[in-house]
């Protein structure tokens, strides 16, 4: 018996399969480039990071409308944090210049800020408000300061900030434009520590700023005087040169010299520059 091969007709798609499979495995090794891929680029993350976080150094008068600005500033930015370090203007300067990273600089004078861009270390600051000196006394006002002139009296106890700080040079000036000369039971580095001498009855008075007076929201009472007008304080604001957060950065100086930021400082008490 003869035996005879069988011959069936493939269909199309079993021809068609190794066919592709081969071509498909050409292109693979050709040139040893990969295949260029069609599915679209993922884009590229920003240059500053996108989200994250801004760090400001303020000056501790600007603890109440900073703080504030920074949560209307976080509200608009979703994802971003602004991170506040207050204190002495001259602390937070020479922080700066020994290499602190921050983003912003924001000073109670233009000498403090020098510092800064002094170093190379901050672009050109703009003044964005002024601050003026009050007499806080308790509100009992148990040595019953009147003026500036009380406190020359060697029974009122008197508490100043330290001279290199905004706060302790503007009551040099104040003081001076006036002829007294006042001996202070306490020299302190910020003006909120200053203001707390008053607050818990340790000193009769105290040189202080007008705002700081009236974010203590009736703790302390406030006594105008004439010569405060000899000693006027300019805060100027920058953002530093190698700031991390960049644009945001910007963006929360922008927000303070806006007439939104502006409305929260003077309603603190800030004047306009």
């Amino acid at each position: 018996m003869v035996f005879r091969p069988v011959f069936r007709r493939l269909p199309r798609w079993a021809i068609a399969l190794p066919v592709a499979l081969a071509l498909t495995g050409l292109s693979g090794c050709g040139s040893g480039r990969p295949a260029a891929s069609t599915a679209p680029a993922s884009p590229a993350p920003a240059a500053d990071g996108g989200a994250g976080e801004v760090t400001v150094f303020a000056a501790a008068s600007l603890t109440g409308t900073f703080t504030e600005l920074g949560r209307t500033f976080e509200a608009a930015h979703p994802g971003t944090t602004v991170r506040f370090n207050f204190g002495s203007s001259a602390t937070l300067a020479q922080q700066i210049v020994q290499g602190a990273p921050a983003d912003v600089f924001a000073a109670a004078s233009p000498a403090t800020m020098k510092t800064v861009t002094d170093a190379s270390l901050a672009g050109s600051p703009t003044t964005f408000v002024r601050n003026r000196l009050q007499i806080a006394v308790p509100k009992d006002n148990p040595a019953e300061v009147d003026d500036l002139a009380d406190l020359a009296d060697a029974k009122v106890k008197v508490a100043l900030c330290a001279e290199q700080v905004p706060c302790g040079a503007a009551a040099v000036k104040a003081l001076d434009a006036a002829g007294l000369k006042v001996t202070p039971v306490t020299l302190e580095q910020d003006v909120k520590a200053t203001l707390t001498k008053v607050g818990l009855g340790e000193v009769d008075a105290a040189l202080v700023y007008r705002t700081d007076v009236i974010a203590s929201a009736g703790e302390v009472t406030g006594i105008d005087f004439p010569e405060a007008d000899k000693a006027i304080n300019d805060y100027p604001i920058a953002t530093l040169t190698e700031a991390p957060a960049g644009g945001p950065a910007k963006e929360f100086v922008d927000l303070v010299l806006s007439q939104q930021g502006r409305d929260v400082l003077t309603r603190a008490g800030f004047e306009a520059p």
